[in-house]
């Protein structure tokens, strides 16, 4: 595996790793985190435009989708998530999830 090492920020902490062509990364986002603050600058789009496949392992993530449909994750839960969402971290625990589709997109410009 080689490890990667996607933007951070001081409320996010995203690593990945790449083996057999594939990408796998381990995401924290701190109490105050969302995407729409911390990301949309960085990646000039409306919305996220990385589809993601989640393992939630701890804290509670509220997730929004472009066409409106509201959501939280939390630990134990699996999300597979299409492009165009918001999210943002609920609560005061920081939310660490297992991405196996899009941690390597993680605050890139398309």
């Amino acid at each position: 595996m080689r490890p990667t090492r996607p933007a951070s920020s001081p409320t996010a902490a995203p690593r990945s790793s790449r083996s057999g062509g594939g990408e796998v990364g381990r995401l924290v986002f701190e109490p105050g985190w969302r995407w729409s603050s911390d990301v949309k600058p960085i990646a000039g789009t409306d919305s996220c435009a990385a589809p993601h496949f989640q393992y939630h392992v701890s804290g509670r993530l509220a997730i929004r989708m472009d066409d409106g449909a509201e959501f939280i994750a939390g630990p134990g839960d699996v999300t597979a998530l299409p492009c165009g969402h918001d999210a943002w971290v609920v609560g005061d625990e920081p939310v660490v999830t297992v991405d196996w589709f899009g941690a390597g997109n993680y605050a890139r410009q398309p």
